[in-house]
């Protein structure tokens, strides 16, 4: 068994090589990390300086292209869309060079876009063919904010709003339609509205024994002197079909889009209160119900 003293020299001993040895094993780590870590503090600094810089210049950029579009008259739905394009493509390069600043590879960064742009498209197909066909809607206009329109499912309505994604539009009492613009941008619809003029028609039935050629001077009459008739577009009357009960007239005459309805609801009223006054019959479906009675002998047999 050893002599405690020599064990307790010997412990001694291990002690003061541990305690000179330790601190030259730390400023040995700590010098080798510091060139690392001061290279590194650095790219932060210049990742940090580029982002504060970048980031002034594409608010900046966003004005001027903002302006650009407001005085080319581009409408304010499209002008908003372009502009949050430019603002995510300009922060997205921005990203890339502070990132690749820091020291994160290129092909790493193009990856994990590329990979994220993948997993957003697959969860999002719908969505994105809506936003799709709102972007076409913008670009190409079929329609505008204003316009009354008729869809392929039959939903009619003035447009009121043309977002990204869906496009609304309101009925003549008031109700909400909204309509994906995936579904209108690739099915055919109706803009009544589209054209600065539209043709009023007129169709109305004359009895066969009724007098036509009064009957056209006068749907001819209350077309020519309308105030809101088109006096420089064609006016005409004619008879459209020979009915199995009546003598189909029509008149035609244009009015401006915005004045349509008001011309069509006063011709026909007219066109109705005029035939009375002349005694121009109108035909109507009606049904002769007789009643037969007849009269049976009954045979009594004896």
């Amino acid at each position: 068994m050893s002599n405690p003293q020599e064990t307790a020299d010997a412990i001694g001993t291990v002690a003061d090589a541990v305690a000179e040895l330790k601190p030259n094993v730390v400023w040995e780590t700590v010098t080798g990390w510091l060139p690392g870590l001061i290279d590194f503090g650095f790219r932060l600094l210049a990742a940090a300086i580029i982002l504060l810089i970048g980031s002034r210049l594409i608010k900046f950029v966003k004005k001027v292209v903002k302006r650009t579009l407001g005085r080319s008259g581009i409408e304010d739905g499209l002008s908003r869309f372009l502009v949050s394009v430019v603002n995510a493509l300009l922060y997205g390069i921005l990203i890339f060079i502070a990132a690749e600043k820091i020291g994160i590879p290129s092909a790493s960064i193009i990856a994990l876009l590329g990979s994220a742009g993948v997993a957003i498209g697959l969860a999002l197909q719908g969505s994105l063919a809506n936003f799709a066909g709102g972007v076409l809607i913008l670009v190409m206009k079929p329609f505008k904010e204003g316009d009354y329109i008729i869809t392929a499912g039959g939903e009619a309505g003035t447009v009121k709003s043309i977002g990204l994604v869906y496009t609304t539009l309101t009925t003549s009492d008031n109700s909400k339609i909204v309509i994906p613009n995936g579904s209108l941008s690739n099915s055919s619809l109706t803009n009544v509205t589209g054209m600065d003029k539209r043709r009023v028609d007129i169709e109305v039935g004359i009895g066969y024994t009724s007098d036509l050629k009064q009957a056209k001077e006068i749907i001819l009459d209350i077309l020519e002197s309308h105030p809101l008739v088109l006096k420089e577009e064609p006016i005409q009357v004619f008879v459209k079909n020979l009915g199995q009960s009546a003598v189909i007239l029509e008149g035609r005459a244009w009015a401006l889009t915005e004045n349509y309805w008001p011309v069509r609801w006063d011709a026909v009223e007219a066109v109705k209160l005029s035939f009375d006054e002349a005694g121009i019959e109108i035909p109507f479906n009606q049904m002769d119900v007789r009643i037969v009675k007849e009269n049976t002998e009954e045979n009594t047999v004896s």
